[in-house]
């Protein structure tokens, strides 16, 4: 076999798996489809990009941010557009826009008819590079517009951007024994307390919040959870409609909690937990119902969330991040 014969025979062979990888890569991140779609999202002011304390209920570390407003060292006041890769769920319906474009450019070249006539209109490898190129580069664009375009504003502003990392505060925990009680020493170095009636607060937030998602009631998210978090369950939302499914999470119950650190910005109270809770966690069909992911039998998540309250408000969702 000539060189050129075997170089278009790999380069077909790694354009049909690319091709048929795409799509399989976007089925199993669908999977994840509780609250947060499995991946970590929101914002903990100016500690955002400052992994939290592990604990005794996530003792390793925490995934970094994969959808923020925050900018790194500028707190809560700068509203950036959300981060996620090139197909990642942040790109909502242009990520899968994305995806479907390169993979079908991708099919196209294989075939002989790529964005621009493949293999056959360039006759070369360096063609077939320069169109793959050209692809991502317009896919991009296409992206960092749209995300500029929807970004909403920041949840929080006026967030004091000088803290620096809290000391943890470990209470007891244990399987069914919930969320007790602990001190985190904020910004300001003001000790701020998380009383018996914060941790009820979480508890109950854990709780409601995945009823609110499952019923896809926007309106009680609005109560539940910072705008900026809302924004992220809109999209995750109108993204299982187009899908014609519904995510559905039940019998949540915590098992284990920690407090990892809180403290004070400005006027804003933050609270970063690691939670240990059982759900059943299933996605069925709309219209008949039938399970496409997830199951009926129960399962346990460990994910760390954050809480921020300002004065005369309640608690509310401002981040969940994953443990790894």
């Amino acid at each position: 076999m000539k060189f050129s014969q075997w170089s278009r025979s790999l380069v077909k062979t790694i354009a049909v798996v690319l091709a048929l990888a795409l799509p399989t890569a976007l089925a199993i991140s669908s999977a994840d489809a509780r609250v947060g779609g499995g991946v970590s999202s929101g914002s903990r002011g100016s500690r955002t990009f400052s992994a939290p304390p592990s604990t005794t209920t996530a003792p390793g570390s925490t995934s970094q941010f994969n959808r923020t407003y925050s900018q790194p060292g500028a707190g809560m006041n700068t509203a950036a557009p959300a981060r996620g890769g090139l197909f990642g769920r942040g790109g909502g319906f242009l990520g899968g826009l994305a995806a479907g474009f390169l993979g079908a450019g991708l099919l196209g070249m294989l075939f002989g008819g790529g964005l621009f006539g493949g293999l056959g209109g360039l006759s070369s490898i360096l063609g077939l590079i320069i169109q793959i190129v050209l692809v991502v580069f317009v896919v991009r664009l296409a992206m960092s517009w749209w995300q500029r375009r929807n970004a909403p504003q920041a949840a929080y502003a006026g967030a004091d951007g000088g803290a620096g990392p809290g000391a943890q505060a470990s209470y007891r925990s244990g399987l069914g024994s919930g969320l007790g009680g602990g001190f985190g020493f904020g910004a300001n170095n003001a000790p701020l307390e998380i009383k018996p009636d914060d941790y009820e607060a979480f508890e109950r937030l854990l709780g409601d919040i995945q009823a609110a998602w499952s019923n896809e009631d926007v309106a009680k998210l609005h109560t539940l959870a910072t705008p900026e978090m809302v924004s992220y369950f809109e999209k995750d939302l109108a993204e299982n409609r187009a899908r014609n499914a519904v995510n559905k999470v039940t019998n949540v119950k915590l098992l284990q909690g920690d407090l990892a650190e809180a403290w004070r910005e400005g006027e804003t109270d933050y609270a970063t937990v690691a939670m240990r809770f059982a759900l059943t966690d299933k996605t069925v069909d709309r219209n008949t119902g039938a399970i496409v992911a997830g199951s009926e039998q129960p399962g346990e998540v460990t994910e760390v969330w954050t809480f921020a309250r300002r004065p005369g408000s309640p608690w509310e969702l401002s981040a969940i991040q994953q443990t790894n």
